[in-house]
């Protein structure tokens, strides 16, 4: 990790830049993908599978009989930990229910707001060298929550033409029916632009590469609902003398081992804790199977040493990060000035991997410092609210006048006439 002690402000920005991949032809390659699948449906999928999975298929969509051999297939021991996850993750996700309150603004006029699941959703889910089947549990569990009526999942095939059995065991259990294996930016299109196989949804979730996020920035320019702006996954760790090495690397590679493009960044008090949490990262990464992606991960890293607490604290918010530890003393009352993250873990005892996997928080988050501005994946997420208004006789005469002198400023004689009509009929029949 490349270390600033103590970097000016006017260096935050350049230190806050994310790593990005240097891929040729990204955009132009994802569009002849998205425009195949527009063009010709499940011949696109089928061709664009055996090009990039390496599988002839013989039909998209998983049946009955493959989700129950994945049942069958897994562990106990793992069943019952995504059984304890999605029971963690409704819990939390239940509670975000609202209720409909109607106000009254002026005697006569009551307006509410009213929450209504989007009805068709499509979910997104990596199944490459780590499939994400906990990602299963965190977008359909809120979808089934906020009532959408179908939920289509897309994950890749493997070589032998089967999904990961974890996966479907996951999608099984939250109640999602409808699974085709189609992956990458042609996954996208298909749920965007709807196929014999694949239905067309109103909005898609879910993480991916950077042709999965190309395809999905492309198809919401077209006018499709998507999660968040979203890329590389990344994490901050704010540690003092207070911190165990051991914790802050492990934290540290957790993120790291996500992908070659994942940052991490550290920020601490004290130049003289770096070496120990070194250390530890080197002891450590000889004992991960994805040591390599890490390493190169690692290359892309920063270590910040700022000694007060307040302009740490601002330059973590400047920053901005999806996945934010608080390895510090009064780490509550540092946690309750964090402004810009996307999700926060306080104290030595909380790892981002809880909320990866079963604290119960949703582990959908901003990236590429998108958390100044976004939240991550919630209840809300699958619904839309729609606003209300009824007025009575009396409503219109109390509050129509006003209306009818703002539409007449604005000049916008048909908006006064339908206040005035109203009031006329009212005024002849008293």
């Amino acid at each position: 990790m490349k270390t600033y002690t103590n970097p000016t402000p006017d260096t935050w920005a350049e230190l806050c830049q994310r790593p990005q991949l240097e891929l040729e032809f990204l955009e132009s390659s994802v569009r002849n993908v998205l425009n195949r699948v527009r063009k010709s449906g499940d011949e696109a999928l089928l061709e664009l599978t055996a090009q990039y999975d390496k599988v002839q298929l013989a039909s998209l969509e998983v049946g009955a009989a493959e989700i129950e051999a994945a049942g069958r297939a897994l562990p106990e021991a793992l069943k019952d930990a995504i059984r304890t996850a999605a029971a963690n993750i409704e819990k939390f996700h239940a509670a975000q229910r609202r209720d409909v309150l109607k106000v009254e603004t002026t005697p006569g006029v009551h307006c509410w707001r009213k929450g209504v699941a989007i009805d068709k959703v499509g979910i997104y889910i990596p199944g490459g060298s780590a499939p994400l089947f906990s990602t299963v549990l965190m977008l359909g569990i809120p979808a089934r929550l906020a009532g959408c009526r179908e939920i289509v999942l897309c994950s890749p095939p493997d070589k032998t033409g089967a999904i990961n059995p974890a996966i479907l065991f996951a999608a099984a259990h939250v109640g999602i029916k409808r699974i085709c294996k189609v992956g990458g930016a042609q996954a996208i299109a298909a749920m965007a632009y709807g196929t014999p196989s694949v239905p067309k949804v109103y909005k898609i979730f879910g993480p991916g590469n950077q042709y999965v996020t190309k395809a999905k920035q492309l198809v919401q320019e077209e006018g499709l609902a998507i999660d968040m702006p979203a890329g590389p996954s990344e994490v901050l760790v704010m540690a003092d003398e207070t911190a165990e090495p051991a914790f802050v690397a492990a934290d540290l590679l957790s993120q790291a081992e996500h992908g070659e493009d994942s940052q991490v960044m550290l920020v601490l008090n004290d130049a003289r804790l770096l070496a120990p949490v070194e250390a530890e990262i080197e002891r450590q990464l000889t004992q991960l199977p994805r040591r390599d992606i890490a390493r190169k991960a690692l290359a892309n890293s920063r270590a910040v040493v700022l000694a007060d607490r307040q302009q740490a604290l601002d330059f973590v918010n400047t920053y901005a990060p999806e996945h934010l530890i608080l390895n510090i003393a009064r780490a509550d009352a540092v946690a309750g000035a964090v402004i810009n993250a996307g999700s926060v873990f306080i104290g030595n005892y909380t790892p981002e991997a809880m909320g990866d996997y079963a604290s119960g928080t949703n582990h959908t988050l901003p990236t590429n410092g998108f958390a100044r501005a976004f939240a991550g994946v919630s209840l809300e997420s699958f619904m839309k609210y729609i606003t209300f208004q009824e007025v009575s006789a009396a409503g219109i005469r109390a509050l129509g006048p006003v209306v009818e002198r703002m539409a007449e400023a604005e000049q916008l004689e048909a908006h006064k006439m339908a206040i005035r009509v109203r009031l006329d009929k009212l005024a002849s029949n008293p």
